[in-house]
């Protein structure tokens, strides 16, 4: 029986920014409901169908489109589980040194438990979030995009190569694979 997903947890109004793109789609698929509803007392029956036609389009373009970003983003949000011959707190060493090595603010550090780091695009660009459990011989790995900056599809591929940073760091001597977190087959 598999587990639920582990998912990196925002709180507040990193959580409202993160998850702005899905919240405009809901709101303009809102919008367009309520044109299908007014659109019952047009005088003409033919502007009447064509509102209409035209609502139920923008309903389901806005509602597929917030679908495909809540969807994406709920992904992002999921850690992914690498399985380590080694213990957490080296685990950790190796993930804090090519960080470190990487050019990544280390916003929080618990030695052989948590890393939480940014990594900046630029100077003046916050960049992506990169957060690391060390659990046992596992670590988990998660990276989205800032909130303040919102959805990107280039922030995403940045996302994944920082995965992939802590994928080599942790992986590099022991060949290991990884899984999602959560998604094994454990009793």
């Amino acid at each position: 029986m598999s587990r639920p997903a582990e998912r990196l947890q925002l709180l507040g109004l990193d959580r409202a920014r993160y998850f702005a793109a899905t919240a405009i789609c809901i709101y303009l698929a809102a919008l367009c409901a309520v044109l299908i509803l007014t659109s019952v007392f047009l005088a003409s029956l033919q502007d009447a169908i064509a509102v209409t036609v035209a609502g139920v389009f923008g309903l389901m373009l806005t509602g597929g489109l917030g679908l495909l970003f809540w969807r994406t983003q709920r992904r992002d949000l999921q850690y992914i589980r690498l399985a380590t011959a080694a213990d957490a707190m080296a685990n950790f060493a190796r993930v804090e040194s090519a960080a470190l090595h990487a050019g990544w603010r280390i916003v929080r550090a618990e030695p052989g438990r948590r890393l939480d780091a940014e990594a900046p695009v630029s100077l003046l660009d916050k960049g992506e979030r990169v957060a690391v459990q060390f659990r046992g011989n596992d670590v988990l790995v998660a990276s989205i995009c800032d909130p303040s900056v919102g959805f990107s599809l280039t922030g995403r591929r940045h996302c994944a190569a920082h995965r992939d940073l802590v994928r080599q760091a942790v992986l590099a001597r022991s060949g290991e694979g990884s899984i999602p977190a959560g998604s094994n087959d454990e009793p």
